[in-house]
């Protein structure tokens, strides 16, 4: 197996460039925006893989900016009394609360869907 250079992991491809004013465009192109809550489509479901055995409830879906998430997230924790994180689109609840969540997910308009027993 190669290895890869550690230099080049953010440019896919480009290796060399004669235009003294080529400029390399990311691919992605930063955060998308937060949908409205109404077109919002979630899913909430139990996870327990490569936790130790514990539950925690997976909010998944989210289309959106990091802070909006975390937004959402915080709400989620406070209301159900229990810790959990929010990142990369999925918001973890600690412990079995998916009724709750779906609850309060669907109180507030969001499109909300169990997903799982």
């Amino acid at each position: 197996m190669g290895r890869k250079n550690k230099r080049d992991r953010g440019r896919s491809g480009v290796i060399y460039s004669t235009n003294s004013s080529y400029e390399y465009q990311h691919e992605g192109g930063g955060e998308q925006d937060t949908l409205p809550i109404t077109e919002q489509n979630l899913k909430v479901m139990l996870d327990k893989k490569k936790r130790g055995g514990k539950q925690v409830t997976l909010v998944d879906g989210f289309v959106g900016t990091d802070e909006d998430l975390k937004d959402l997230g915080k709400t989620l924790k406070s209301k159900c009394g229990v810790g959990g994180s929010a990142k990369d689109g999925e918001i973890l609840i600690q412990g079995d609360h998916r009724d709750k969540v779906l609850q309060i997910l669907e109180k507030e308009g969001y499109n909300v869907k169990r997903v799982g027993g």
